[in-house]
């Protein structure tokens, strides 16, 4: 098992690291805004200038437009970056790879509501720039019970925002008080830019009272591949077990949307454990809000 997080930390080193070296390079530092106009036109820019009574915006093109107020009808912040001339977004669910967490936090505002596989639904809002407080409940029809979950995050982002170190937990329980409770507490961390990626978790888990005596350890990637998509890879390594979980997907997001396809790969002594179709499907929906 340690043999294959190592081999696996290397390979995404190797990947990520100089996707995330040409990205901070070409990153621009500019806000970015979407200007609608009353008769429904958009533009996309960086604003140069602001008063009263007009409104002037820098397109990627390089055209300079002024516009008067009175014709701007709404005025959107984006996560995205002029580069090249060209408007590029950034995943706007950058606080999450599949199914686990990375260690970016939401900032004050921020936040997002979600489902995964459907029936998990899941919402979360950003608190002072360092603290996300998340949670949730299934919906699964017919089921005698229901699960739901309480999820906080405690996290930094150094000046540059190249990095991130946080802690946090996962608290699961259901209604019926018959049942004992699960969870994690782990500590994580992030390096990179929100178009490549790496991050490192390690957490114990809790059941019947008790904290596990091993860890586990969480190797993750994430790499923007074009406008609207990012591969993303979330694995599980168990301290002292044979059994691991591994993972690959895709993030096709917009400018507040995000849907995730990905496929999770149990295994066992490094040889798949799943009979028939090797691979267990993942689905998540989230749509963010605030900027």
């Amino acid at each position: 098992m340690q043999k294959n997080a190592v081999a696996l930390g290397t390979l995404l080193f190797l990947l990520v690291v100089p996707a995330t070296s040409m990205a901070a390079a070409s990153d621009s530092t500019s806000q970015v805004y979407r200007i609608t106009l009353k008769d429904g036109s958009a533009f996309v820019g960086t604003i140069a200038s602001s008063t009263p009574d007009s409104l002037r915006i820098q397109m990627g093109s390089g055209i300079a437009m002024t516009l008067p107020r009175g014709a701007v009808s709404g005025i959107e912040r984006l996560r995205g970056t002029i580069e090249g001339g060209e408007y590029r977004r950034v995943d706007p669910n950058g606080s999450r790879l599949l199914f686990g967490p990375t260690a970016r936090p939401l900032r004050s505002g921020e936040g997002y509501f979600a489902a995964y596989e459907i029936f998990f639904t899941y919402a979360a809002v950003g608190i002072a720039d360092v603290l996300s407080l998340g949670g949730g409940l299934t919906i699964v029809p017919g089921a005698p019970d229901q699960i739901f979950y309480l999820a906080p995050k405690l996290a930094f982002t150094t000046q540059d925002e190249m990095f991130s170190a946080g802690v946090g937990a996962l608290y699961m329980n259901t209604f019926s008080s018959e049942n004992d409770a699960l969870g994690i507490v782990y500590g994580i961390g992030t390096y990179g830019t929100p178009r490549a990626a790496l991050t490192f978790g390690l957490g114990y888990g809790y059941s019947e009272g008790e904290f596990s005596s091993n860890p586990v350890v969480l190797v993750g990637g994430e790499l923007q591949v074009s406008n609207s998509i990012k591969l993303i890879t979330e694995n599980w390594f168990p301290v002292g077990s044979d059994v691991s979980l591994l993972s690959f997907g895709f993030r096709f997001f917009g400018d507040n949307i995000a849907a995730d396809l990905g496929f999770f790969y149990p295994m066992e002594n490094g040889e798949g454990i799943s009979e028939g179709f090797p691979f267990l499907p993942w689905l998540g929906f989230a749509y963010n809000f605030g900027r």
